[in-house]
């Protein structure tokens, strides 16, 4: 198994008694349940979290808690909505900015969310952690891949490109976007280290940040939190 993984890849697998029947393990992989994992993991209805100056809506794809109390730490007070939730709705509240959080899966299979951050591109300050890159890359017109080996664990040295500086990230996806297929306005912002692929990027003229990797650690390291400032900075500005 770990030379068939090595030379080509993560791929799907299944251990299962020798005794169990070939179409009852082929039943395993056909299962829709992988596409529906976003639905599977948002919140089921509308929370308020904190009581800050800046009014954040965050877009529920299955945030992590410790993204959510980073964000209150930073002066915050959130709005957090189900993953599904129509863009006028979100934007009827005027938060001062939007919050795309992580979540599981394919970036192709929530098209459904993809369509609701184009109607919110360019209306609010806009940051993004992980799935939510994902969701602006493909909003704006990029287009994702798979990566060989996923990114995993809690050391991956991330280059941030306009300082120079090299932080330790915590990561969890499997997914990237093609920079090669982002629009000329997009910005780079950070990139791997180990496999040069893209980890942040920035639209100026959008007021829109986002990174591939977790900056709220937990678990990992806390070298990435002055992002949520930079956050709080656009917010601010606009």
């Amino acid at each position: 198994i770990t030379r068939a993984i090595r030379s080509h890849g993560v791929m799907k697998g299944v251990i299962v008694p020798e005794t169990m029947d070939e179409s009852a393990i082929k039943e395993l992989f056909d299962t829709p349940l992988e596409t529906q994992l976003v639905r599977r993991v948002t919140t089921r209805e509308i929370k308020h979290i904190g009581d800050g100056r800046f009014h954040v809506a965050v877009m529920d794809y299955g945030a992590k808690a410790n993204i959510l109390r980073d964000l209150v730490r930073n002066d915050c007070r959130l709005t957090v909505f189900p993953a599904e939730t129509k863009a006028e709705e979100v934007l009827a509240i005027n938060p001062d900015g939007i919050f795309l959080s992580n979540g599981p899966g394919d970036p192709k299979d929530v098209p459904y969310i993809v369509e609701e951050v184009k109607k919110m591109i360019g209306k609010k300050p806009i940051f993004g952690i992980c799935l939510g890159l994902q969701m602006l890359g493909l909003a704006l017109g990029g287009k994702s891949r798979k990566l060989t080996f996923g990114h995993r664990g809690a050391n991956h040295p991330v280059k941030d490109i306009r300082t120079g500086r090299v932080y330790i990230t915590s990561q969890n996806h499997g997914y990237v976007i093609d920079e090669a297929s982002l629009p000329d306005e997009v910005v780079i912002t950070h990139r791997n280290l180990h496999d040069n692929t893209l980890e942040g990027f920035e639209v100026p003229s959008k007021k829109i940040m986002c990174v591939q990797y977790h900056p709220e650690a937990s678990p990992g390291p806390t070298d990435n939190l002055y992002l949520f400032k930079q956050f709080v900075k656009m917010m601010e500005e606009n």
